[in-house]
């Protein structure tokens, strides 16, 4: 009768847990690769992403503060750090599904209650000390192991995963290098605008000062009002106020660019000459396609995208059973004089399977949350191509359209500039009056103001282009 119970409790359990292995169903998200087959500025294959940022830059004071940023960034060091931290986190997963073996040495001496069954021996012993040797305790020497058997996989696809999270760091690594050599390059060259519109102000401080002496040589001779002179004057005061603001700006603009190279204030040299000459040249945005392989923020995506569906495989193998072997081997001994000897010898080996049965919505929550992270992932990945190829779109754009407004503002600038002669001429011999001579000065300078600014826009253009196309990290 106690067979046949245990027969059926034996086969109630193993049905039971069977039925605990089933696992919930989800759906997972396919992500879409797909991009269109060429830009519309664009269609061919050359790319200008694959040129190194040395060449694509051919300013050596430029060059000289990306090579100083590449080595003292901070943002930069942190994240190599994470590097090493992910790559140990690789070394830590391989470790699981290798034997854990430990070396043991132990000593123990106890006391027993009388009233025990051991000490009740013990006193035993103590008056017949002839029955049996003295004891001393206990004491062993020897070695365990513990394996998990990896059945499902599921120890191996964990390191697999942790290894797509270290590539994917890499990734961000790159990116960064990306992102630092483009801000870098944007600051620079705002520094070297600053430079030409600070000259530009002090140029148009020199010449409204000779108008308004002229102005007052006029006002002597009874040629012009007071309101002439003040109208002059208060025009050079707000030319005169303009240089502070850029002042700040080139300090605030320097460093920044000392923060990026890792370096305390201190003025940064560069070439101010030649501003308004500097051209884009030719940059080929290449295929879409191609981001796939030169934007490092989209393979970072990719590789945590494949990385989560590791994820969901590593939750999924929980509902299984866990296979594990423990082992045995050494001394054993109660008194330290027998331990060293052959017949001390002791070993145990031991298999267990454990699986979930009841109480499962632990495992439920981190499966269903794996999954909703792989969606998200996937999710993520179609959002970077599609900023990618949005942003290429943009700057393609931008470096048409503010080359050809640079155009046609230079020959704005050209006409206005010879506008102020023909103004102070006219005025000189009264055949015009004051006001279209402030009007004209200021006209003039706020054309080459905004002559430098669109030059800046053309040059930052050409920086984010190449960002955009996944350039500088090589």
């Amino acid at each position: 009768m106690k067979k046949i119970t245990v027969k059926y409790v034996v086969a109630f359990v193993v049905i039971t847990w069977l039925g605990g292995c089933k696992i919930p169903a989800i759906t997972g998200k396919t992500e879409n690769k797909t991009v269109p087959a060429a830009y519309q500025q664009s269609t061919d294959s050359v790319n200008s992403a694959t040129i190194p940022w040395r060449s694509y830059f051919n300013d050596t004071y430029l060059t000289a503060l990306i090579d100083t940023a590449l080595h003292n960034n901070q943002e930069l060091n942190i994240v190599l750090r994470e590097i090493e931290m992910s790559n140990n986190e690789v070394m830590a997963r391989r470790g699981e599904y290798l034997p854990f073996v430990q070396l043991r040495a132990g000593a123990l001496t106890d006391k027993n209650g009388k009233y025990t069954w051991n000490g009740f021996n013990e006193e035993d012993l103590k008056t017949n000390p002839d029955k049996a040797p003295k004891y001393y305790g206990d004491f062993v020497l020897g070695a365990t192991m513990s394996w998990e058997l990896d059945v499902w996989k599921k120890l191996r696809t964990a390191k697999k995963s942790a290894v797509l999270r270290y590539l994917s760091t890499i990734e961000g690594k790159n990116f960064l290098i990306t992102n630092i050599v483009g801000e870098i390059a944007n600051s620079y060259y705002e520094l070297m605008a600053l430079d030409n519109l600070l000259a530009i102000i002090q140029q148009n401080i020199e010449l409204q000062s000779t108008a308004l002496q002229i102005v007052k040589l006029e006002k002597n001779a009874a040629k012009v009002s007071q309101l002439a002179v003040n109208r002059f004057e208060g025009q050079l005061l707000n030319t005169k106020n303009l240089q502070f603001a850029i002042k700040q700006q080139i300090v605030e603009t320097e460093n920044r660019i000392n923060l990026l190279t890792g370096r305390f204030p201190q003025p940064v040299p560069r070439n101010t000459a030649g501003f308004n000459q500097l051209g884009v040249g030719d940059v080929a945005a290449g295929l879409p396609s191609q981001l796939l392989t030169n934007r490092p923020d989209i393979r970072q995506a990719e590789l945590a995208l494949a990385a989560t569906k590791l994820d969901v495989q590593v939750a999924r193998a929980n509902f299984l059973p866990s296979f594990r072997l423990t082992a045995g081997m050494g001394l054993n001994a109660f008194n330290p004089a027998y331990v060293l000897r052959p017949t001390a010898l002791m070993y145990e080996l031991a298999g267990d399977a454990v699986a979930p049965l009841i109480n499962r919505k632990a495992i439920e929550a981190t499966y269903f949350n794996a999954n909703a992270k792989q969606v998200q992932a996937a999710y993520e990945y179609e959002r970077t191509i599609l900023n990618a190829h949005i942003e290429v779109v943009n700057q393609l754009s931008g470096i048409e359209q503010y080359t050809q407004s640079f155009e046609t503002k230079a020959k704005e600038v050209e006409i206005l500039t010879q506008s102020i002669t023909i103004s102070n001429d006219l005025f000189r011999s009264a055949r015009a009056d004051y006001i279209e001579v402030l009007l004209t000065q200021k006209e003039a300078l706020d054309s080459r103001i905004e002559l430098i600014e669109i030059k800046l826009m053309q040059l930052q253009a050409k920086v984010n282009m190449y960002k955009a196309l996944g350039g500088g990290w090589k």
